[in-house]
């Protein structure tokens, strides 16, 4: 332990030999986090009419799973249709019993795919895209080269999520405090993780090489997605000056298929940018015109 407990946050803070929860916590997700799992009140789930039922929040891991089945249908996989319902996480429908059931972390995404016997449940984001890719056939090379490039490069976003959205994300746009300590840490890892991306970016189109994956489709959201949009710290972190990697972003922005994913199961943002529940591909009728 620091001999300056004075100059701790709160002054004269030392952590107890064995943490306890307190009995208040301060932020956005203040009344939601605890430090227990499991259900906290009975509510079934819909379900729609396709095979795949997708239960979701429009995050940048909500984003990627719909970003994919977009593009698989975009390929002409018709079998990839979804409905998409809408699990807001600001107000703790992850912990309803329906979706706990499916996924006992209650994090969005969670897939069900009903076309298997009994209905086969699917959670966390990466493992969602690789059933989705090995199922449908696409995104996902089978060569062992271009194959493993994918699965590094889907691994290190599953790794390093948590530094931009539980480290970066949270102090600098949740926490009811803005501690230096906490958000200099975690932006000197964030920008290092953009230039890994920039580096790589400058001598390969895409990720995996030449070929367009779900490692795009995963990263994409996040870097530098979700530092333009849902946290805020494009500026505060000169986003713009990796040039590689805001020519890799641009061009994927670019794709209809992404255009379409990104909006599904969103609950802010401007008009014409939001669609909290997605049932047909006629619902984008009106937002992509």
């Amino acid at each position: 332990m620091t001999d300056n407990a004075q100059e701790n946050q709160p002054a004269g803070y030392l952590p107890d030999a064995v943490w306890q929860p307190k009995t208040v916590y301060g932020g956005q997700f203040a009344s939601i986090n605890r430090a227990d799992s499991g259900a906290r009140f009975e509510q079934a789930l819909p379900v729609g009419k396709h095979p795949l039922q997708l239960y979701s929040q429009g995050t940048p891991n909500g984003q990627k799973v719909t970003i994919l089945l977009e593009e698989l249908l975009a390929l002409g996989h018709e079998g990839a249709e979804y409905d998409a319902w809408l699990i807001d996480i600001f107000k703790g429908d992850q912990f309803g019993s329906g979706f706990v059931g499916i996924n006992p972390n209650s994090k969005i995404p969670a897939l069900v795919d009903h076309s298997m016997n009994p209905a086969l449940p699917v959670f966390e984001s990466g493992s969602i895209m690789v059933y989705l890719a090995e199922r449908f056939g696409a995104f996902l090379p089978s060569e062992p080269r271009a194959r493993s490039e994918t699965f590094n490069w889907l691994m290190w976003q599953m790794g390093t999520a948590p530094f931009v959205g539980g480290g970066l994300g949270h102090f600098y746009a949740y926490a009811p405090i803005k501690i230096e300590y906490a958000i200099d840490r975690y932006a000197m890892e964030t920008k290092r993780q953009l230039h890994v991306l920039d580096t790589h970016l400058a001598s390969h189109e895409y990720l995996a090489g030449d070929r367009y994956t779900i490692a795009d489709m995963a990263v994409w959201p996040w870097h530098p997605g979700s530092l333009f949009g849902v946290y805020g710290t494009h500026a505060f972190l000169a986003v713009e000056e990796y040039t590689h990697l805001m020519r890799w972003y641009h061009a994927i922005a670019a794709r209809p298929a992404v255009a379409r994913g990104r909006l599904v199961n969103r609950t802010s943002g401007a008009p014409g940018t939001t669609l909290r529940e997605r049932h047909d591909a006629a619902d984008f009728d009106a937002l992509l015109k």
